[in-house]
């Protein structure tokens, strides 16, 4: 199974050529260049993985990041920022980001970050999973 990522950040270049070398490398990704196309994204498609920077017009990573865990808890976050922002990516890894990346990316380093995230989040679905059979199981006796 593929991994889905979501790759989020206002400079669309970065975006497009970070697209190309995952979707090279198998992951099937979907770009969102604004806070509000990443929502539309996760409400819209199924995402595993989100990479989102943290510095963005209008709704910051921050901000985003707290919408999409609201609306889909499950899907691990990974900040992107520049070094001038590491604190509020280890803000973000507060509220709910799996970890952060600095700018420049190795893109080594994030598929790295993208195939644990992606592990952490099967394992959080697979022990839920569990828990409602276990409940169904001693519901029945």
């Amino acid at each position: 199974m593929k991994i889905k990522v979501l790759l989020v950040d206002d400079e669309k270049e970065f975006v497009d050529t970070l697209a190309e070398r995952l979707e090279v490398r198998d992951f099937v990704v979907t770009r969102a260049y604004n806070s509000d196309e990443a929502l539309k994204g996760i409400a819209q498609t199924e995402v595993d993985v989100v990479i989102l920077d943290v510095l963005m017009p209008g709704k910051d990573g921050i901000e985003t990041l707290l919408d999409i865990k609201k609306s889909k808890p499950l899907i691990e976050v990974i900040m992107l920022t520049g070094n001038a922002t590491v604190e509020t990516a280890i803000e973000g890894m507060k509220r709910g980001a799996y970890d952060y990346l600095r700018k420049p990316i190795d893109t080594k380093e994030l598929i790295e970050k993208i195939v644990l995230a992606y592990k952490r989040k099967i394992g959080q679905e697979d022990r839920i999973r569990q828990a409602h059979i276990e409940n169904i199981m001693l519901r029945r006796g």
